[in-house]
């Protein structure tokens, strides 16, 4: 029986990259790129040339994390009727020790201020805190749903759209709840559903958020730590 849907691994660098796209239906749309690059001057701009002369608009740009040597940042790029997702890849990788960790349809814009807007929300109604959390972390994070897992009963407290309906069996095969981690759900973890990296943030004393991606990107240290900062508020 396929599963229902709710109601209501960490990079290590240098490494060479194989880059991912996910299934794209149209090639008219917001992307989001995952790029890693030299972190030297010129860097930036230098990518952000290539994609323009990929006809890529740039909406907005984040610095994810910092290496020894390295940094990962995320583009949100919308292409025109007629260009691919791969020309994205093809243009960015022809820049020298730049290499396209991840491509994917993101189906509408995405801020900046995301952070700020769930901390908003959750200041003005701190009873409902966690579970504003957990409905906006597919736009803060830029994940595919998100759970409140009430530890003690074994039961889901809130979901975001599109989140899986979980059982005691389902919340079980997230694995431990109660530490900050990262991990990969194999193929078939509940019924239905393939693969799925997930992002775990203890909440409040019997709770627990738990962010997923179905495919990728992984989740890597600085999402973990903004995701132990905003549980931490919202706890």
């Amino acid at each position: 029986m396929r599963a229902g849907v709710c109601p209501g691994r960490c990079l290590t660098l240098p490494v060479r990259f194989d880059a991912l796209v996910t299934p794209i239906r149209h090639t008219v749309g917001v992307f989001l790129v995952r790029v890693l690059l030299p972190d030297r001057p010129g860097s930036l701009g230098a990518v952000a040339t290539a994609m323009g002369q990929a006809q890529a608009d740039i909406m907005a740009v984040e610095i994810v994390e910092k290496y020894e040597g390295y940094a990962i940042d995320d583009f949100m790029v919308e292409l025109p009727t007629g260009v691919a997702a791969d020309a994205l890849i093809t243009a960015c990788e022809s820049e020298p020790d730049v290499e396209v960790v991840w491509v994917s349809h993101y189906p509408e814009a995405w801020g900046l201020q995301a952070d700020v807007d769930v901390l908003n929300a959750m200041t003005e109604d701190p009873e409902h805190a966690e579970e504003i959390l957990t409905s906006q972390a597919p736009a803060v994070f830029r994940v595919s749903w998100a759970v409140l897992v009430d530890l003690s009963a074994g039961t889901v407290l809130a979901c975001s759209e599109t989140a899986p309906d979980l059982d005691s069996t389902g919340i079980d095969a997230l694995g431990p709840l109660d530490e900050l981690r990262a991990a990969e759900l194999p193929d078939g973890w509940i019924p239905g559903w393939g693969e799925t990296l997930i992002a775990v943030a203890p909440l409040r004393r019997d709770a627990a958020i738990v962010l997923a991606r179905r495919g990728g990107p992984e989740f890597i240290k600085s999402e973990l730590a903004r995701l132990r900062h905003l549980a931490a508020l919202a706890g």
